[in-house]
């Protein structure tokens, strides 16, 4: 029990981390909507709002499974790093800055869902249909005038 105790410690701030650095953007086109970007691996959790500017659409189910999938793929990572590569070991010193660093994202996560212009919804309930999709990192722009 030690053993998973010691692991789990280390794989949900590093999950919460690569949740929020790595991210999929989609050019869409949806049904009776504006083009506009949507963003989440593998599906599809936040699009921009249409009712107003600056606001998102964010879905409940989608944005869970994506973070379910990050977190088994965390794990699966540390399990075979730990096991067949070499042994992981953290001091303090590196846990709690991640600790730290995933309770900030968690933080600034609920902030912005908070905001009332945004909308929550338990899944996404139109069509789209897919224009471009790329990769990119948090801190990468993407070009919206060559889509």
């Amino acid at each position: 029990m030690n053993y998973r105790k010691n692991k789990l410690k280390i794989v949900i701030p590093l999950s919460i981390i690569c949740f929020t650095i790595f991210n999929k953007w989609w050019y869409v086109v949806p049904v009776d909507a504006p083009k506009s970007f949507m963003y989440g691996f593998p599906l599809i959790s936040v699009s921009e709002g249409w009712h107003t500017s600056m606001s998102l659409q964010i879905f409940l189910l989608e944005y869970f499974i994506n973070y379910l999938l990050f977190f088994v793929v965390t794990l699966l990572l540390t399990f075979y790093f730990d096991r067949f590569i070499m042994e992981i070991r953290f001091s303090r010193v590196w846990i709690v800055p991640l600790y730290f660093i995933s309770v900030i994202i968690i933080v600034l996560n609920i902030y912005v869902a908070s905001m009332t212009e945004n909308i929550i919804k338990v899944k996404r309930d139109f069509e789209i249909e897919i224009q471009k999709t790329g990769f990119n990192f948090i801190w990468q722009n993407r070009d919206r005038e060559h889509m």
